[in-house]
């Protein structure tokens, strides 16, 4: 194992921190004096147009921040990645969801512990977009002989987000009269609101659990399998026999697991079971199998798209040197916000409705792997780590948290996203809807960096206490990604962007960005707690105080 640089022992820290220490950020003087700057500042990344001229960033920022790349090891990091060294550490794994992108052919052929990858990955998505044309065709039916109108996706997690994201975001190219729906939580609501008014013998079920052990996804596809087998009954599309169930799970339920033995013995034929692997870690897994639901819903044409841009991303961070590669400079930038001038979370801002989940989706890649306090070899981090992702789309946020960023106390990097041609467009009494719409991400960007003076507001008649609550401080940092449009490849190109951006970030840290052992101590305490909720006294007594109180509480208010 290859101990992690310790960030704040190399040169280019120390440089970082002496710039800090008498840094005094002035956007607004330094777009007066450089008339180059936007220019310097902005990078083009496959179909992405990245400005990051808005940011707190200089050239001799931007040169110690790619020094303190070279100086932690991100380049070879990167490549160790590539290559299939186990840089997973703690679970003694390579990490290769790069490889489930790689274009049919590529070379030299990509053969890791003897196995061949390449053969491997595209074996998998033939068979998914085999299967996914039988359903898209109508060719494939229910136990009864119908066309699957819908298709509901049962996982968590890395299992739920990243389909998710991506349903709501390439809605447009849902041609095939096909609705994917998605189960996630194992509160009884989730399985219940998204089952309702569902045709029982046109409803397909996707079991995602690559153990197919997850306590939430089994209990759902459990549920849904009584709900199968309720309607199916209850329409005399099938009696009562065990015979008659089976071949309905058999016709209703598909999986996307390895783990073949409980496959079959849950019902679902082990043909219709779609596998990926150990070096694909559930946050980095929308582009394996676990999409399934997203090649049967938009198409494996569409499906194989999304693959070449998160390609094209993977190509720009191998050959592009540090100081302009996008997602390395955009990583690094996080890096000197995070430890250097205090900002505590990142915000992400698409001016397009279809990327409402968007955000969500980041929490995950961004919070479970940089979420950490330990570096790669066990020992205590030396610097903080992780921000906190959040946002919403478009101009919902501008009426809910813009204040707090704009006139807050807090430093709040911003990424904003848009697109010059959107998916629906509309006009209203002649004028352009999407228009007016980016107008608002053009004028959000240029107010949080340059702000409005005292002398400015003085000069539009506002006089007295009120021309402090209306001048604004500026200096707020901003990213601006354009694209033309929402398409596969953009979609692609947008989250490989954040894997990168995340994956520098973790390795200036020196963290394992591909474990999360953070999530199973909650796991396994509700375990244990399950059994005193259902009434075991012994299981009650184990507890803590708090927790027994809690419990009397729910005992007291639970209704038979």
């Amino acid at each position: 194992m290859t101990a992690p640089v310790d960030a704040t022992a190399t040169s280019a820290w120390a440089e970082l921190s002496s710039i800090r220490d008498s840094f005094s950020p002035d956007l607004r003087g330094w777009f007066a004096s450089d008339p180059h700057r936007v220019e310097r500042f902005t990078f083009d990344l496959a179909d992405l147009h990245v400005d990051l001229s808005k940011n707190l960033l200089t050239d001799e920022i931007l040169a110690a921040l790619v020094r303190l790349a070279e100086q932690t090891g991100v380049a070879e990091r990167y490549a160790a990645m590539l290559a299939g060294e186990h840089i997973n550490t703690t679970e003694d794994r390579a990490v290769l969801h790069t490889a489930l992108r790689r274009p049919a052919g590529a070379s030299p052929a990509l053969v890791i512990d003897g196995q061949d990858v390449d053969a491997d990955v595209h074996a998998v998505l033939d068979a998914m977009s085999l299967f996914a044309d039988r359903v898209r065709s109508g060719e494939w039916t229910g136990v009864t002989g119908k066309k699957v109108t819908h298709i509901v996706n049962i996982g968590i997690g890395g299992s739920d987000l990243g389909p998710v994201m991506v349903s709501a975001a390439l809605e447009p190219y849902a041609t095939a009269g096909i609705e994917a729906r998605f189960v996630s939580n194992i509160d009884p609501t989730d399985i219940a609101q998204k089952t309702k008014g569902l045709d029982p013998e046109t409803t397909l079920f996707i079991v995602a659990s690559k153990t197919f052990t997850t306590l939430e996804t089994l209990t759902n596809a459990r549920l849904a399998r009584d709900w199968l087998w309720a309607g199916l009954e209850s329409a005399g599309a099938i009696d009562g026999s065990d015979d008659a169930k089976t071949d309905a799970v058999a016709h209703h339920f598909v999986a996307v697991s390895t783990a073949l033995d409980k496959v079959a013995a849950f019902g679902i034929d082990t043909d219709n079971a779609f596998g990926f692997w150990d070096w694909v870690g559930g946050r980095y897994s929308v582009d394996s199998a676990i999409g399934l639901s997203l090649m049967i819903e938009l198409g494996p044409d569409v499906f194989r798209e999304l693959l070449a841009g998160f390609h094209a991303v993977d190509e720009h961070v191998r050959t592009t040197p540090l100081e302009q590669n996008v997602p390395v400079v955009m990583g690094l930038l996080n890096v000197w916000y995070s430890n250097f001038l205090g900002a505590q979370s990142h915000a992400v801002l698409p001016y397009a409705q279809q990327l409402h989940r968007f955000a969500a989706y980041l929490q995950q890649l961004t919070m479970e792997s940089n979420g950490k306090s330990v570096r790669w070899d066990g020992s205590p981090v030396t610097t903080d780590t992780g921000e906190v992702f959040w946002g919403e789309p478009g101009t919902n946020g501008q009426h809910a948290f813009y204040q707090l960023i704009h006139q807050g106390t807090r430093l709040i990097p911003a990424d904003f996203i848009a697109f010059a041609n959107p998916a629906y467009p509309l006009a209203d009494d002649g004028r352009d809807v999407h228009g007016l719409f980016l107008s608002n991400f053009l004028a959000q960007t240029k107010a949080l960096a340059f702000g409005k003076t005292a002398e400015e507001v003085e000069a539009e008649g506002t006089t007295g206490a009120l021309v402090a609550a209306r001048t604004f401080a500026g200096n707020k940092p901003t990213t601006s990604i354009f694209a033309p449009a929402l398409t596969p490849s953009v979609l692609g190109q947008l989250i490989a962007l954040y894997e990168h951006i995340t994956f520098t970030q973790g390795v200036v840290w020196g963290v394992n960005s591909f474990d999360q052992w953070g999530v199973e101590l909650g796991k396994q305490l509700a375990l244990q707690i399950a059994p005193a909720i259902e009434g075991d006294e012994q299981a009650v007594a184990a507890q803590d105080a708090s927790t027994r109180a809690l419990l009397a509480y729910y005992a007291a208010h639970r209704k038979d």
